[in-house]
């Protein structure tokens, strides 16, 4: 197999794995999966907000796991590792599930993507943008978005910065799109610098004794002293 037809397949399978994995672990709130080729297998890495839900009792579900992503999927040695999320808010996928689950509750779009922003901004992301897109509010699709921040748009920065999640709202007027990006905290934009201050080295100081003078030495300076000088100093 050529190699460029290679990279085509393994990009088709990682997409069709990924809405698998959404799909089945939507409870366990899932945060993304990573696919890593190993001398022993293949080391699928699952991030999800509650781990204890995708390994299941007694290592139940992630048995089933590992079965189908070998049946299906045709990956491998599967070996399925599953974290937690440390901070879910962070974490873009997790945030578009919420999103999604609040519009099928009803919530209005503005209030729920305004308060999804604000979610995040105040945990201290260097930015936010949500877009929802569908049958918002009649009969005709329209988008929405709500930006606050800084967010890549372009570029190798936005491929690696910036953190992406999609997820769907099924309503009864159909279908609502929502996507969310988020650039964490510790990321390095590009454009980033400090300035680094020159080190200054401090000389030490050392004490001065006070000389000390014999009377010897004295009465030789006295002596080379003018009467008349010495009188007026006196």
């Amino acid at each position: 197999m050529a190699i460029e037809k290679k990279f085509i397949t393994d990009g088709v399978r990682n997409v069709r794995v990924e809405k698998f994995l959404t799909k089945e672990l939507k409870r366990a709130g899932y945060g993304g999966m990573d696919i890593t080729r190993t001398p022993l297998g293949t080391q699928v890495t699952i991030f999800a907000e509650k781990p204890g839900i995708v390994i299941g009792k007694g290592g139940k579900q992630v048995r089933q796991l590992t079965q189908d992503l070998t049946t299906t999927y045709a990956i491998e040695s599967p070996q399925v590792e599953v974290q937690q999320v440390q901070n879910p808010t962070f974490n873009a996928q997790i945030m578009a599930e919420r999103l999604a689950n609040a519009l099928e509750r009803g919530w209005y779009f503005r209030k729920a993507g305004q308060s999804t922003i604000r979610r995040v901004m105040e945990s201290g992301a260097l930015g936010c943008e949500v877009i929802i897109a569908g049958k918002l509010t009649g009969a005709r699709s329209r988008t929405q978005k709500f930006t606050e921040g800084y967010v890549k748009h372009c570029g190798e920065p936005s491929e690696t910065i910036v953190e992406k999640g999609y997820a769907l709202a099924i309503k009864k007027l159909g279908t609502i799109g929502v996507q969310v990006k988020i650039v964490p905290p510790d990321a390095r934009l590009p454009d980033t610098f400090d300035i680094i201050e020159p080190e200054t080295k401090k000389v030490p100081e050392e004490p001065v004794e006070p000389e000390e003078v014999g009377d010897d030495e004295l009465d030789e300076e006295l002596a080379a002293v003018p009467d008349e000088e010495y009188v007026e100093e006196r």
